[in-house]
């Protein structure tokens, strides 16, 4: 699948409050939640020099009180931004694999018939913070991203009689279908929760009409890279951040 294709839905189904199109480069504001809906991502090449543009980002992001974060590609990313980013004593972190999965190559027989629980949004929040133990604030900021996505979701969780064990985020945009969120909760984790909330999810993806699946996941993060890979996933590109020094 064409990684261009992957970005494009993968930054709209995680919108942030405001956005900017700015010579190829897009600038995202969330005030501060998630470094995701709050970073510049250089999609498309432009014809501005390289120093001003990161010279007027860097100024738009101080207008909003938050520190100017790029978010860099393998495919898009030109080399000398990252050079540039790096003389100027940006760091890079949260290296990520995007990894994508063809659905109508999968044995569908293969998705076990997982009954997955498609909850509403104020429910999967409430699953989705206690298995996070996040702070009330972020909370409701990530309700806000949740609830400004253009296409359609699906918040969907695993339970065990009427207990939720896992949860994740999947968003449907036409034919390609993103998985987010997807978490465990700590104390049943090891279990195999997490493989079959996926396939519960690939299931669903594939009975509404997608072809196409991705994920994103942190390069340090070894056992989910060996999940996903064993689900038959495959990195199709890579992304990082670079961060100003603090």
């Amino acid at each position: 699948m064409d990684p261009r294709r992957i970005e494009e839905a993968s930054l709209n189904a995680w919108p942030g409050r405001q956005q900017v199109l700015f010579d190829g480069w897009i600038l995202r504001f969330a005030q501060g939640y998630t470094k995701r809906a709050n970073s510049v991502t250089p999609l498309y090449s432009g014809r501005m020099a390289l120093v001003t543009k990161v010279d007027v980002c860097e100024r738009l992001y101080a207008a909003q009180r938050l520190p100017a974060i790029f978010r860099l590609t393998s495919f898009a990313a030109p080399p000398k931004l990252d050079e540039l980013l790096e003389s100027r004593h940006y760091r890079a972190i949260d290296h990520t694999f995007v990894m994508a999965l063809n659905l109508q190559d999968r044995d569908m027989g293969a998705l076990h018939n997982v009954p997955l629980t498609e909850d509403r949004l104020e429910e999967w929040l409430d699953i989705f913070g206690r298995f996070r133990a996040a702070p009330p604030a972020q909370h409701l900021a990530h309700k806000s991203i949740l609830e400004a996505i253009p296409t359609r979701c699906l918040f969907a969780s695993l339970r065990v009689g009427d207990r939720a064990v896992a949860c994740g985020l999947g968003v449907l945009e036409d034919n390609v279908f993103g998985l987010f969120d997807l978490i465990t909760a700590p104390e049943e984790r090891r279990k195999g929760y997490g493989t079959r909330l996926v396939l519960g999810m690939l299931r669903w993806a594939r009975d509404e009409g997608a072809a196409h699946t991705y994920l994103q996941v942190m390069r340090s993060n070894h056992p989910a890279c060996s999940l996903y890979g064993k689900l038959g996933f495959e990195t199709i590109y890579e992304y990082w951040y670079r961060v100003p020094q603090t």
